[in-house]
C-alpha cells in the first residue's frame, strides 16, 4: 500500500484543505472533516495509509 503525508493548510467549514508534504506540490486537496481525526487543526501533520488518515507521531 502507498503512504502519503499531508499537512492541514486550512479548514473551510466541513472540509479541510490538505497539502502533500512528501512531494513538491502547491496543490490543495479538499477532504471532508468527517474522514479526518476530530482533533485536527491548521498545521496538523497527517499520514494517509490504507484508506485512513491518522495524525503523524
Amino acid at each position: 500500500m502507498n503512504t502519503f503525508r499531508y499537512e492541514v493548510a486550512d479548514i473551510d467549514g466541513d472540509y479541510a484543505n490538505l497539502r502533500r508534504t512528501d512531494i513538491e506540490s502547491d496543490e490543495l486537496k479538499p477532504v471532508a472533516r468527517a474522514l479526518l481525526p476530530p482533533e485536527i487543526g491548521v498545521g496538523t501533520k497527517l499520514v494517509y495509509e490504507m484508506m485512513q488518515y491518522e495524525i503523524e507521531d
